[in-house]
């Protein structure tokens, strides 16, 4: 039985691919780059912004990840700047997985108070654009789609609501993109992306469902290449297109921190010299 008597905060995605030694950041930068120069709250992306944010804010943080050595450092600076935290193995592909990551954040941590999901995805982003056609596209790319944006958040959302119901309180907040708005031809494999709508759907369902319980459920569409590692060291990268982390976590701390009088159930976040994708 756990002991922890801060409020919890779970973050499903806590990592980047663009961290300094991420998937997409090996892949594009040819292995893992030095980070040292960059301030810490950009460094492991959204997530890692968000489980800062929420450390610093009070609540003992839950990092969730399919290998906990990808959390080790972005835990490492948590704890580094006081916080408490918790890293936990999830894989969104597997309900039995998801079953006994929440088992152990309920055991260790506590129920938690908030949820933030954001898992992503980048299947597609290699191929040539001749190949982005769905005609082209294997069934295991959607299926990895489909996990991370439908029935992954389907499931973590049923783990965490009858105990936020019993309490009358919590928020649970989707990290999502523009294509939970609208379709865009080559939006770097679009046809992988529309399972990003059922999530937005899934969003506006639980806000009529759950608010007159006290839950605060918002989607937040963003809009714009992430400033992480990765992404700042692409030749050509304009720095003032790049969305900050640090600005994304505020955002959503406002988010959970709203009144009840006043809540907000969708935002779109966007650098200011791109065009809004609506």
């Amino acid at each position: 039985m756990t002991t922890n008597t801060k409020p919890v905060a779970v973050v499903i995605g806590a990592t980047s691919k663009w961290q300094a030694d991420g998937r997409n950041t090996q892949m594009i930068h040819g292995g893992a780059i030095d980070d040292s120069d960059l301030p810490v709250g950009i460094r492991f992306g959204i997530g890692g912004a968000i489980a800062q944010k929420f450390a610093q804010e009070g609540f003992l943080t839950v990092l969730t990840t399919r290998n906990a050595a990808n959390a080790a450092s972005l835990n490492a600076a948590i704890r580094e700047q006081g916080g408490d935290t918790l890293i936990v193995e999830l894989d969104l592909a597997s309900q039995e997985s998801i079953s006994e990551a929440f088992a152990q954040i309920r055991q260790e941590a506590g129920d938690p108070t908030v949820l933030v999901y954001n898992a992503g995805y980048l299947e597609g982003r290699d191929l040539p654009p001749e190949m982005e056609l769905l005609e082209h596209m294997p069934y295991e790319m959607f299926e990895t789609a489909q996990h991370i944006s439908s029935s992954g958040p389907f499931l973590v959302a049923k783990e965490v609501l009858p105990a936020m119901r019993e309490r009358g309180e919590g928020s649970i907040l989707f990290s999502n993109n523009p294509a939970s708005l609208r379709g865009r031809k080559r939006y770097t494999g679009q046809s992988l992306y529309y399972p990003r709508v059922m999530m937005r759907t899934l969003s506006q369902a639980l806000t009529e469902e759950y608010s007159e319980h006290g839950i605060h459920v918002a989607n937040v569409v963003i809009d714009g290449t992430i400033d992480s590692p990765g992404t700042r060291a692409r030749a050509g990268q304009d720095p003032e297109l790049l969305v900050n982390p640090v600005a994304i976590a505020d955002a959503f701390y406002y988010l959970h921190s709203q009144d009840k009088s006043c809540w907000s159930h969708e935002i779109q976040l966007t650098p200011h010299k791109a065009r809004p994708a609506y």
